[in-house]
């Protein structure tokens, strides 16, 4: 049980998109795709980056699924999985001042 939660099974799925916004259309589309992967539990965490945190790669390869089942048709996204420990490991700036990441939301897993 204890080695479940090990920090390199531990995964954060990070969504990255560049989506049209020009027209209102597109602008509609685009909003829609955020609303959808935030209804999934993703959390910005830079303008057009979410994430979102998985208790495993099994986990984290659901969550991959569902945000290709909402791809829209034009424009540019990115899915990337790293380790619990990856993540700890990003160096956050504001200014030149070095700032430690908001805590995630925590992830409730019901056994």
């Amino acid at each position: 049980m204890k080695e479940r939660f090990n920090q390199y099974r531990v995964m954060w799925v990070l969504v990255l998109y560049d989506l049209p916004t020009e027209t209102k259309t597109d602008r509609k589309i685009a909003a829609k795709f955020r609303k959808n992967i935030m209804a999934d539990g993703f959390t910005m965490f830079q303008f057009s980056i979410y994430v979102r945190h998985c208790a495993s790669v099994e986990n984290a390869n659901v969550h991959i699924k569902r945000v290709q089942a909402i791809l829209p048709e034009k424009g540019h996204i990115g899915i990337m999985c790293i380790t619990d420990r990856q993540f700890a490991d990003i160096k956050i700036f504001y200014c030149k001042q070095a700032k430690k990441p908001n805590a995630p939301y925590q992830q409730l897993e019901l056994f």
